[in-house]
This record gives structure tokens, C-alpha cells and sequence, in this order.
């Protein structure tokens, strides 16, 4: 499959390793110089590329950048978007990062914001994650504790394809609805950063409640702001237990 990568953060850049690995064909883009790519591409054999190459002739594209770059993204890139392509969007909402963006404060979704600002149809996946889970907890399909990422969407044959991304990534994936009930797997929900198996995750995804997600969000942000970014990979397991607590998680199954 070919898949380009629009931002090669923690997660971008951790996608790039598992889908080069599974066998497809990827081109990266980030902000900044493709010096900056150099590495990630010797060592994958992923194509780094810029922002416009990087949508052309593609079967699926993966955002996984700020929020607040996604209208930027949407000015310098939108036409140039085949309708023929999958995007995925691995973005999550945090005012203090973004701003604040008052259709999602007034309920909308996040990735209905996100498609009307790109003005494509967009697959949810991948936002409900940790880095350190995406690259240290993948296991092979049939593990009975593999974790389960929720996938939201309006187009069956988009999402059915997205879930064997997710298997080639090394985790299971659920089916949760369309991209409007998307607002289940944000952030404050029962099913954000979990760590849940796929009997888990079903259960915990009819627990979300709408109007506790802004204050579950916020509260779980103070463990994070409070730990060293820079070693990440020391506390990101006590970061998946913070949420658990948080977010009332059921983990009995």
C-alpha cells in the first residue's frame, strides 16, 4: 500500500517503522528541511518528501500534527487531496496547546472539525494511544492482552482498510461508528490512553460520557505537565495508570 505521513513526531515517526516493516510503501513529510528525515529514512527506507509530494499518489495519508497546524495544512494542501485517499487523523484537541477552538468547545467532534477544515472525509484511529504503548506494546493478532485501538468513520470499505493498518501495526482494532460518535475515543473518555484489550475496549466505550471529557482531559494533563518531555520513556506506563484512575476505566474484564 502506498501511505504518506504528514508530521513525524512520536507517532508519525513510530507508523513510519511499522509500516515499513509490514511491507508498504511510505513517504514522510514534516515541518522544517528534509535533512531533519534523513535518519528516520536510512534506517526504514521510507521516502522523505515535502508536504505536496507527500500527497500525491497515495492510497492513504496519515496527519498526526497539532491540532492547530490542521487549517495551514488544509491552505497550503487541500486541493491537491485525491477524493480517492484515505486520510487518517491521529489529532487530539488541547486548548493549551491550540487554543481555543469554539466548535469543539461547543460540542462538535474533533475530527469533524478536522475534516470540515481539510473538506475531506476523515478515519479516526491512533489518537487514543501513548507513544511509548505504540512502540513498545504491539503484539502479534491473536494475543489474548493485545490492546485494541477504536476506529471512527463514515465509510465502511475506508475503515476496513484502515483496520489492517492497525493490524499491521501490532494491535487490534474496533469498529466504534461513524465519524460523529467520534467524540468516544477523545481525550477524558474511558477509552483515551488505556491501554485496553479488545473485550476491554468494548466495554469501556459505552462508559464515555460527553459532558465529563473536558474535565477528565484536563485533570489527566497535570500528570503530564508535571513529567520531563524529554524522558518520556521513563513514565509513560504511570501516565496509562493515571488515566485509568482518571477516566473510571473498568479493567475487571
Amino acid at each position: 500500500m502506498k501511505i504518506g505521513i504528514i508530521g513525524v513526531g512520536q507517532i508519525g515517526a513510530t507508523l513510519i517503522r511499522q509500516y515499513s516493516k509490514a511491507g508498504h510503501d511510505i513517504k514522510m513529510a514534516n515541518a522544517g528541511s528534509l535533512e531533519k528525515l534523513k535518519e528516520l529514512a536510512e534506517e526504514t527506507g521510507a521516502k522523505a518528501v515535502t508536504l505536496t509530494e507527500a500527497v500525491m499518489d497515495i492510497d492513504v495519508l496519515i496527519v498526526s500534527i497539532p491540532l492547530i497546524e490542521i487549517p495551514k495544512l488544509s491552505k497550503s494542501l487541500g486541493q491537491n487531496i485525491s477524493a480517492k485517499t484515505i486520510v487518517i487523523d491521529t489529532c487530539n484537541y488541547y486548548p493549551i496547546r491550540d487554543g481555543r477552538i469554539d466548535e469543539i468547545e461547543n460540542g462538535m467532534p474533533e475530527s469533524v472539525w478536522v475534516s470540515n477544515q481539510l473538506q475531506q472525509p476523515v478515519v479516526k484511529v491512533y489518537n487514543n494511544i501513548i507513544a511509548g504503548s505504540l512502540v513498545q506494546s504491539g503484539l502479534p493478532k491473536g494475543s489474548a492482552t493485545r490492546i485494541a485501538l477504536p476506529i471512527s468513520g463514515d465509510d465502511q470499505q475506508s475503515k476496513s482498510l484502515v483496520a489492517d493498518l492497525v493490524n499491521d501495526s501490532g494491535f487490534d482494532a474496533l469498529d466504534i461508528g461513524n465519524l460523529q460518535e467520534s467524540w468516544r475515543q477523545q481525550p477524558g473518555s474511558p477509552i483515551y490512553c488505556t491501554d485496553l484489550n479488545l473485550p476491554q475496549l468494548k466495554e469501556n466505550i459505552t462508559k464515555a460520557k460527553g459532558e465529563l471529557l473536558a474535565e477528565r482531559r484536563e485533570l489527566a494533563l497535570q500528570f503530564i505537565l508535571k513529567q520531563n518531555p524529554e524522558q518520556w520513556m521513563d513514565w509513560w506506563k504511570d501516565c496509562i495508570i493515571n488515566n485509568r484512575n482518571i477516566y473510571e476505566s473498568d479493567l475487571s474484564v
